[in-house]
């Protein structure tokens, strides 16, 4: 069952409202593509805390109105834990998505493509996996690889 604004770990009692919502967001992602409870949830606080220091007032704006982190998509039982799987920073049609490598959909979505790549390195850099850079047209343009912690 995902987390909601009433119902989170107890982690995050003390976030700010926004760092809170954003948190239980990028948690209920990570454990849909595979992720433990333990390692989601620091995982999730620490890169919600940073979105919300680089984030401009629109950004947070939108995300207070429209973030929705009690809507997910249910985890395909057939899907293996996607932990080891290299991130993917490819072009969206809002801009620029991060992604685990078989998952059904982003982990996050940025307008920009530096804004995509420094998300990804962090969760690739957390996972002690791979993450690969795309081209607009689809291509590789670069990959970095990081170690397990």
């Amino acid at each position: 069952m995902p987390w909601t604004m009433n119902d989170y770990p107890s982690s995050m009692k003390n976030l700010e409202y926004i760092v809170r919502k954003k948190a239980i967001d990028i948690a209920n992602t990570m454990v849909e593509e595979g992720y433990d409870d333990s390692r989601a949830i620091p995982i999730a606080i620490s890169q919600a805390e940073e979105w919300y220091k680089n984030a401009n007032g629109e950004e947070v704006d939108s995300f207070y109105k429209y973030g929705k982190p009690t809507i997910t998509d249910k985890i395909d039982s057939s899907n293996p834990t996607l932990i080891d799987h290299k991130e993917h920073v490819t072009p969206h049609n809002e801009g620029w998505s991060v992604k685990s490598e078989g998952a059904k959909q982003p982990s996050a979505i940025y307008k920009t493509k530096t804004e995509a790549i420094q998300n990804g390195k962090e969760i690739a850099q957390n996972k002690g996996t791979s993450l690969v850079i795309h081209r607009k047209d689809g291509t590789i343009e670069e990959q970095f690889s990081y170690p397990s912690k």
